[in-house]
C-alpha cells in the first residue's frame, strides 16, 4: 500500500482492553491489596468496571467499593508491588491483535501505544509478548501532565511522531478514548470488547464501532 493509499498515517492503539485483557491481573494485584488492609476481596468482574482511568482511579474506585477511601495512601504502593509481581501471569492478547498489528507494520503505518497504565509497566508486557517492535512509541499514563480523556497524550504522540491528528486514527475500548480523540481532532474506532465501566462503547459515538480486533482491515488495509 502506498503512502498515498494509505486513509491514515498513524494508528494509536490503548493498552488495556484494547490490545490485552489485563483484567486478570489487575483483579488480582487488588485482591492481593485489599487482603494486605484486611478487606474483602471484589469479583473479576467488578473490577473489569475500574478499569481505564489508572491505577490510582483503579485502587480509589476499590477502596470506595469497600467504604474505605482513607486506606489509599496505603494501599497504592502496595497495588504496585502486586501488580508487577503477577504482570505476566497469564497475559494474553486479544484474537487478531498480533496479527493485526504485523499487517499494519507491513503497510507502513507508523503505530503508537497511548495509555492510562504507569509506563513502567508497559515496556515489559508489549516485550512479553513479543510486539514491542510494532510501535515507534509509547507513552504511560505519567508521561504526560494529564491523562485520557484528555487529547494531550494523543496530541503528544503525533507531535512526537512528526504526524498530524487529521492523518492519526485512535483504537480504543472506552469512553476516555473516544472523548480523546474527538478533542484531539482525529477519528476513533471504539472496540466492543473491551472496559468502558459496563456501557455500551457505541453510547460514546466513535466514528467507528468494531466488534472485533480483525475489523480494523476494512478500514486500513
Amino acid at each position: 500500500m502506498s503512502v498515498t493509499d494509505r486513509p491514515f498515517d498513524l494508528v494509536l492503539f490503548d493498552l488495556d482492553g484494547t490490545l490485552i485483557d489485563s483484567a486478570p491481573q489487575l483483579a488480582l494485584a487488588v485482591n492481593r491489596t485489599l487482603a494486605d488492609l484486611g478487606l474483602a476481596e471484589a469479583d473479576e468482574s467488578v473490577v473489569r468496571t475500574w478499569v481505564g482511568n489508572g491505577a490510582d482511579k483503579l485502587i480509589q474506585r476499590a477502596l470506595d467499593y469497600r467504604d474505605a477511601p482513607e486506606q489509599f495512601a496505603k494501599a497504592r504502593p502496595l497495588f504496585d508491588r502486586h501488580y508487577q509481581a503477577c504482570l505476566l501471569e497469564g497475559l494474553a492478547m486479544y484474537d487478531g491483535v498480533a496479527r493485526g498489528l504485523r499487517r499494519l507494520q507491513g503497510l507502513g503505518y507508523q503505530q503508537a501505544v497511548v495509555t492510562n497504565k504507569p509506563s513502567h509497566f508497559v515496556q515489559p508486557i508489549l516485550e512479553a509478548l513479543g510486539i514491542s517492535d510494532c510501535f515507534a512509541l509509547w507513552l504511560g499514563g505519567n508521561c504526560v501532565p494529564v491523562k485520557k480523556p484528555s487529547p494531550e497524550p494523543l496530541l503528544h504522540a503525533c507531535h512526537e511522531l512528526g504526524v498530524s491528528p487529521s492523518r492519526t486514527l485512535m483504537v480504543g475500548d472506552s469512553e476516555n478514548d473516544v472523548l480523546a480523540a474527538q478533542a484531539a481532532g482525529m477519528k476513533v474506532v471504539g472496540l466492543t470488547y473491551g472496559y468502558n465501566y459496563g456501557r455500551p462503547i457505541a453510547d460514546s459515538r466513535p466514528d467507528w464501532v468494531c466488534e472485533q480486533f480483525a475489523e480494523l482491515d476494512s478500514l486500513l488495509v
